[in-house]
């Protein structure tokens, strides 16, 4: 801080008569005597370290996007031999075949995608379930988890309520809502994301929402294991 005597060193006071000079500290034996602070110094002292540091974040949070987010699990080219859903067949029934693949691999984004149906029934509620694993390579995909409409264009619905689900991942979300229940895990770069809908006639009771919370958070633990590097 600035002292009063330097502040009257600095600011003499109006009367011509009695100028006052520049306030001076006692010299400290064999030292030499040291003139009044200039504040703007300081402030410019501030500025420059205040720069650095920020020049200093900017080159860091930089150097990490150009690396990428890191990416701990393999892609998939064939998603359903790797997905099996043994928890949630064993819940509904089983599932019809062995499940529709697909996979794509682009510089920015790898995405690998697997379909299972059961054999349609009348007498009984029938489902379906959707699993992608995207690997971002480019941008970190935390600041939009949980946010999109997911994969699938029929569930572009906006959900009411997620469950936070702990132990998986960086960040695990679940919800049920109109006809499907849902679940996406974020870990590093990658995004795993397993939905199961199901689909009656009109007059048929719901299904047990906890137990296919539990099927389907069992089946994304085993995938993410089958896939980790």
């Amino acid at each position: 801080m600035i002292s009063e005597p330097e502040l009257e060193g600095e600011w003499p006071p109006a009367a011509p008569e009695s100028p006052a000079g520049p306030a001076q500290e006692p010299a400290a034996a064999g030292g030499s005597v040291r003139g009044p602070a200039r504040p703007w110094l300081w402030a410019l002292g501030g500025a420059v370290l205040a720069s650095a540091v920020w020049a200093g974040a900017w080159m860091l949070e930089d150097r990490f996007a150009d690396a990428g987010p890191p990416i701990a699990y393999r892609h998939s080219q064939d998603l359903c031999a790797d997905a099996k859903m043994q928890a949630l067949g064993k819940l509904v029934g089983g599932f019809d075949g062995g499940g529709i693949p697909h996979h794509t691999e682009t510089p920015a984004v790898d995405w690998s995608y697997c379909s299972y149906a059961m054999r349609w029934g009348e007498d009984r509620l029938n489902y379906q379930v959707q699993t992608a694993v995207e690997a971002h390579r480019k941008t970190d995909p935390e600041p939009e988890f949980g946010t999109g409409p997911g994969f699938d264009p029929d569930l572009r619905m906006r959900i009411a309520t997620s469950e936070l689900v702990p132990g998986l991942g960086e960040r695990a979300l679940i919800a049920e809502y109109a006809g499907a229940c849902r679940i996406d895990v974020l870990d590093g770069g990658v995004v795993l994301s397993v939905v199961v809908q199901w689909f009656g006639q009109e007059g048929q009771p719901e299904p047990d929402g906890d137990a296919l919370k539990a099927a389907l958070i069992e089946d994304a633990r085993e995938l993410m294991a089958a896939l980790r590097k």
